[in-house]
């Protein structure tokens, strides 16, 4: 069997010979590139050079090429020109290519044909009639009051039997704790629940048994998560599909891994037919399987196994789009509110004047939307770091974008939501300090932003149905934790200086690096 750093080295060793070659040459006999090119793309070399220098800050190098063009967009070439695309920041040119001209820029054959294994048929990965009928099944369920009331009791139920539990036991030991770590556990519990009306509890360590076989999962997800990203990543799309047609190193563990998470996918969905065949109660499931099978009853399926097919990859969409973004999202945001003394006293007033007298609060649903400054507060945490900073679309047709910008046919389109949160055109002078109060107006009433200038749930028809969810679970869970505890960042928090160099990871969600390690302190 060949092994994978042999073969990783090997193609590392060939591809740096001959950049180091190729940009010595075009470098000194080639002119700048031209106004409307990526300003580090040279030829056959594209933008591998000042993606290998600038691998560690990824985003923020992104960000600040597309601050020096007129237009915010910037054109991408990639090695040996293999491939072409743009970049932008421009709300304008989102709003063509996520609204006005949605039919021409899809997710395509580039997304399917390195997700397909992972998200299948699922709605982030599809289009046309495939993806109209999963956002029409979807649209229905989230916008019932009757959902929105469940997830936020299933959200308060977890926070006082489990999350504030935990954390009350390290804060009285005085244990450090990663509180990434702990959101991740916490919030993989909540969208499992949630969305299929089951508890992994992996916050719980004490169920070993059970939290073991969610770990698996879990790592087997991630990993194929990140196998994903990384597929995107290489210059040299023929490295993954020769792995994966050898059947080793890195794509070899991948097909191990989907045979994990098909597996934990296929006994949430015997377990809810179980379910549903012992409880002719329907009011009582209120998860979103439940519903999504009720309403693909009628969908036609040739038998029950092509059925669960199509569970199947909703199951892994929700967990997807549920397990590490409001985690990474609250992430962020303790860390800024740890270097902001100010804003967090803010919150905590606003908290303390609607409160019961009991000591834990408990915030109803209804409670949740009054919050105008803690909203506006995580707002601004995701405006600066949204959990995912960067998505891509492919061009069906020769284009031109609101900008001016030619955008070939078969050309990827990206948008950065990462870079445009930092854009002195778009959010003023002071764009990269944390200021809530830039979301409300004079009566300190939240307002939001247009969405193509704030793409943090994405724009257009595939705007994110899972935003307003996303407030209740985010907003439930910083209400509990800063109602109880101070968060104490061992590194003093996101402080101004530091939101210009953060630590994060480079990942498909924008991940802190080395995890967030907080002490607690009881109010």
């Amino acid at each position: 069997m060949v092994d994978l750093n042999t073969v990783s080295l090997f193609f590392l060793f060939l591809t740096l010979t001959f950049l180091s070659l190729a940009y010595f040459i075009f470098r000194c006999y080639s002119g700048p590139p031209n106004k409307n090119s990526c300003p580090q793309s040279y030829p056959l070399v594209g933008n591998l050079v000042g993606f290998l220098l600038n691998h560690h800050r990824f985003h923020d190098w992104v960000a600040d090429m597309l601050s020096t063009t007129p237009s915010l967009t910037i054109q991408v070439n990639g090695f040996l020109g293999l491939s072409h695309g743009i970049c932008t920041a421009n709300p304008a040119n989102l709003d063509h290519l996520l609204r006005s001209n949605f039919s021409n820029y899809v997710k395509g054959t580039r997304f399917q044909s390195i997700l397909h294994d992972l998200l299948g048929y699922g709605i982030f990965n599809v289009d046309g009639d495939l993806w109209f009928t999963q956002r029409k099944i979807a649209s229905h369920e989230f916008n019932t009051r009757s959902l929105k009331t469940f997830i936020s009791d299933t959200v308060q139920y977890q926070l006082s039997n489990s999350l504030i539990p935990y954390l009350s036991t390290a804060c009285n030991n005085r244990h450090v704790i990663d509180l990434q770590e702990v959101l991740r556990r916490f919030t993989f519990d909540n969208i499992c629940n949630v969305a299929f009306g089951v508890d992994p509890a992996w916050l719980d360590m004490k169920r070993v048994g059970e939290t073991s076989l969610v770990s698996s999962f879990v790592q087997a997800f991630d990993y194929a998560v990140e196998v994903s990203f990384n597929r995107f990543m290489l210059p040299l799309p023929a490295i993954w599909k020769i792995k994966r047609l050898l059947n080793i190193g890195s794509e070899k563990r991948y097909k191990e891994a989907i045979e994990i998470i098909n597996e934990y996918a296929m006994n949430i969905i015997r377990f809810k037919e179980e379910n549903c065949r012992n409880d002719d109660k329907q009011e009582k499931n209120q998860d979103l399987l439940s519903r999504f099978n009720h309403s693909a009853s009628n969908l036609g399926f040739l038998d029950q196994d092509q059925k669960r097919r199509f569970l199947r990859d909703i199951v892994i969409s929700f967990i997807l789009a549920g397990k590490d973004s409001t985690s990474t999202a609250l992430t962020w945001f303790f860390w800024l509110i740890a270097g902001h003394a100010r804003c967090e006293r803010l919150i905590y007033e606003e908290l303390s004047a609607a409160s019961s007298e009991a000591r834990l609060a408990s915030f109803s649903y209804d409670d949740l939307k009054k919050f105008n400054y803690l909203h506006a507060a995580l707002s601004e945490s995701l405006r600066l770091f949204p959990p995912v900073p960067i998505n891509s679309r492919l061009t069906i047709s020769d284009n031109i974008l609101s900008s001016g910008t030619y955008v070939g046919k078969g050309w990827f389109a990206d948008y950065s939501a990462y870079a445009m949160g930092r854009m002195k055109r778009l959010w003023g002078p002071d764009c990269m300090e944390f200021r809530p109060e830039r979301w409300l107006d004079d009566d300190g009433v939240f307002q939001p932003r247009d969405q193509f200038k704030f793409p943090v749930f994405h724009c257009g028809p595939r705007m994110c149905l899972g935003k307003d969810m996303a407030y209740v679970q985010m907003k439930s869970i910083a209400a509990a934790v800063m109602y109880e505890f101070e968060v104490v960042a061992i590194d003093g928090g996101g402080c101004p200086e530091r939101i210009v160099n953060p630590p994060y990871v480079l990942s498909l969600i924008l991940k802190m690096k080395g995890g967030l390690p907080i002490r607690l302190k009881r109010r």
